[in-house]
């Protein structure tokens, strides 16, 4: 079985970095995990490949923004929310929410991927402003043979 790659963005508020499209070239999916800051940024991530996107706290509730995700990719569950329902969301407060084999989340803007056992978590950081001193980037999901991997993908403008 081929593998399947998608890319993972999150905390855009209302900027698409140039880089984005060379960080996501070859995704056959965009998965947003909320703090989107309007549809043209959707549409800029549009030109890439199709995207699915939540909405994070300061994003206005607006189509095709949904609060949840859960999709079945490649024989493995994914929940994508924006974390904030937890208040400070943290890997081990994901996992015991959410029964996903893999669980993305935003809301921190700081880039995060946590394996426990078969299960992942992963938060692509902040591919909007630069904020809290953390460097913009998204990541890079690859599901293959029933397993996933992550990376994240530092943007450079």
């Amino acid at each position: 079985m081929d593998a399947i790659v998608i890319g993972l963005v999150s905390d855009t508020h209302g900027i698409f970095r140039p880089s984005i499209t060379g960080a996501l070239s070859g995704v056959s999916l965009i998965l947003h995990a909320g703090d989107v800051g309007g549809v043209a940024v959707l549409r800029a991530l549009e030109a890439i490949a199709p995207v699915r996107a939540v909405f994070g706290n300061v994003d206005e509730r607006f189509a095709p923004l949904e609060s949840r995700l859960a999709l079945d990719v490649g024989g493995l569950s994914i929940h994508v929310s924006h974390g904030d329902e937890l208040g400070s969301p943290t890997p081990a407060l994901l996992l015991e929410r959410y029964a996903a084999d893999i669980i993305i989340f935003g809301h921190t803007h700081k880039p995060l991927i946590h394996r426990l056992g078969a299960r992942l978590v992963v938060n692509p950081g902040a591919a909007g402003p630069r904020r809290f001193h953390l460097k913009p980037s998204v990541g890079r999901l690859v599901i293959a043979d029933g397993r996933a991997e992550a990376e994240i993908v530092p943007l450079g403008d």
